[in-house]
């Protein structure tokens, strides 16, 4: 009998943990230390995830692996017994305060002290994100509480003064933060340094509560149901369970986008899609007029980490202004998709105001007024989504209009197999993990395009994973290494082109000579022990990367 490789073990838990939690979600709730929330943890010690770090280990708690989840949950989700996953269904409107995590876009609702309901709005890749988390967070509060209790199941003095800190910090009250980081050291099974570091980084982090809280809360809630049968539960509401899959906030979506552009006259005017951030063709196309006296002289790069800096809040918002009265447009999204569009009227732009990197064709805006509709990342399966439903046929006075489309551009974070955070990456193909699915396709951006400018660029086929916070280093070594020769991976890719081979070649509503560029820059190397997405995000690194991407391919898109 053949004797499976890491990488199958591997790829067989990822399965089971997906199948685990669409079991789950269509029975409508679970207990996660109930047998079937044991099913997902025991599949998530198996796979043991990069992200995750010392997951699987006993004793020690993942310090970094709590920073990063805390960062796209809800704040104060730690203090809560009950987790709700919902639709959109009119708490929007109610008088509860929405919390949005620094490092994820969903509106979540604190309804009393022990539950949360969290909208998701995203697509089952968001659903499976949120789970995933959450039983990341139920393994490490479980080891909280062992590392908390002595052989004969009394509470450590370290527990004690953990809990009179939290009531010192509940209460405003000042307290010894390096007698807090020995306690808190012997319950996280970490050394004190280790301790006073992520403790520092917690404190520096947005809407995310101290590490102290989250410890306490994270033991509380496990001592809660250990020793009082006061069970934790995440629930999947009704509505959720019937939209999922139904396209209904990403019809809103376009449909919004659509009759914005046929009200403002600029439907049959050339449109190309930018999938980008919301910051970096507004700054390459407007920052030089703002950023001050001998830009002219200035590279891209050098103004826009002048626009990064703590201290340009009045430069940036005299750049939207700026850039308001002078072609662009920010279209507010009221879908639930949690995604800004901007749309540029080239017309209107001053050739002054942009970066000297672009290469700036007159004639051909002249000619064409071609236009710019820029949309933040999507999340995964919501990729698929929001495409489709943009290139659809759009229905108008019963006819329907097509978007006069020149081309579609895809830029984008995604963790790196070769070279390290920084480097570039031109796929030529994605591939769909888990399935046989797969898309090559002509990418009009070429890696000498890139050369010359200080970050390793490199060529090849991309892996769209299930969720990156599912990925260990068997797997991806298996993809890099073997005949697949895969570059990176990302959870867009293949979404992505699934709609736009779906638009080209079944409906055919799109120019199937419309242009496709796509490149990705490296957020992290998921093959390099501190250099995971845990690691902390790239900070000024990812200018150069960014807006050498942004430049090209506006180049390319007045100068095909």
């Amino acid at each position: 009998m053949a004797i499976r490789t890491r990488a199958q073990e591997s790829r067989a838990a990822i399965q089971r943990l997906y199948i685990a939690m669409r079991h789950l979600f269509l029975r409508g709730s679970y207990k996660p230390l109930g047998v079937s929330g044991e099913a997902m943890i025991k599949s998530l010690l198996l796979l043991k995830p990069e992200i995750y770090g010392s997951l699987a280990d006993p004793e020690k708690v993942e310090l970094s692996g709590l920073l990063y989840i805390f960062q796209r949950l809800p704040e104060g989700i730690e203090q809560c017994r009950f987790v709700n996953l919902i639709a959109r269904e009119g708490l929007e409107k109610s008088g509860f305060v929405p919390l949005v995590p620094s490092k994820r876009r969903r509106d979540c609702y604190r309804v009393d002290d022990e539950q949360m309901y969290i909208e998701m709005t995203r697509g089952r890749s968001d659903i499976y994100d949120v789970l995933t988390h959450l039983t990341f967070m139920f393994v490490e509060a479980e080891k909280i509480r062992r590392n908390s209790f002595d052989y004969k199941d009394r509470p450590k003095r370290e527990w004690v003064m953990l809990e009179g800190i939290v009531q010192k910090i509940e209460n405003g009250e000042a307290f010894n933060e390096e007698m807090g980081y020995t306690y808190l050291s012997t319950i996280l099974g970490r050394t004190y340094e280790e301790t006073a570091a992520i403790c520092e980084e917690f404190a520096d982090s947005r809407k995310v509560n101290s590490l102290f809280e989250i410890t306490y809360w994270l033991g509380k809630r496990s001592i809660d149901e250990h020793a009082h049968a006061l069970d934790r539960e995440i629930t999947f509401s009704s509505a959720l369970r019937e939209n999922v899959g139904n396209h209904m906030h990403g019809e809103i979506w376009a449909n919004d986008i659509k009759k914005y552009l046929l009200d403002n006259k600029l439907f049959d005017r050339p449109v190309h899609i930018i999938s980008a951030n919301m910051h970096s063709v507004m700054n390459t196309l407007y920052a030089k007029k703002i950023v001050g006296k001998r830009t002219s002289n200035k590279s891209l790069e050098e103004i826009a980490k002048v626009l990064s800096q703590s201290k340009s809040d009045h430069l940036q918002k005299k750049l939207v202004s700026y850039a308001s009265a002078n072609g662009m447009s920010f279209l507010k999204d009221g879908s639930g998709t949690n995604i800004g569009v901007q749309i540029f009227d080239l017309s209107k732009v001053d050739p002054k105001s942009v970066a000297k990197e672009v290469n700036w064709n007159k004639k051909y805006i002249k000619k064409n007024k071609p236009l710019l509709l820029v949309f933040d990342y999507p999340f995964g399966e919501q990729a698929y989504e929001i495409m489709d439903e943009l290139l659809k046929p759009y229905d108008y006075k019963e006819s329907k209009k097509l978007l006069n489309l020149a081309s579609i551009n895809i830029m984008g974070k995604a963790g790196i197999l070769e070279g390290g955070k920084g480097d570039i990456m031109i796929p030529t193909a994605h591939i769909f993990e888990g399935t046989a699915d797969n898309y090559p396709f002509e990418n009009k951006l070429l890696a000498e395009e890139f050369g010359g400018n200080g970050v390793g660029v490199f060529e090849g086929p991309m892996i769209t994973v299930l969720g990156t916070s599912l990925q260990n280093k068997d797997i991806l070594r298996y993809f890099h290494k073997s005949s697949w020769g895969v570059i990176g991976l990302e959870m867009e890719g293949a979404h992505f082109q699934k709609a736009i081979q779906v638009a080209t070649k079944i409906r055919k509503s799109v120019n199937p000579s419309a242009d496709l560029r796509y490149a990705y820059y490296a957020s992290d190397n998921p093959l390099e022990t501190g250099s995971t997405l845990a690691s902390g995000s790239l900070g000024l690194d990812g200018v150069r990367p960014t807006y050498l991407i942004t430049s090209r391919i506006i180049s390319g898109i007045l100068n095909k």
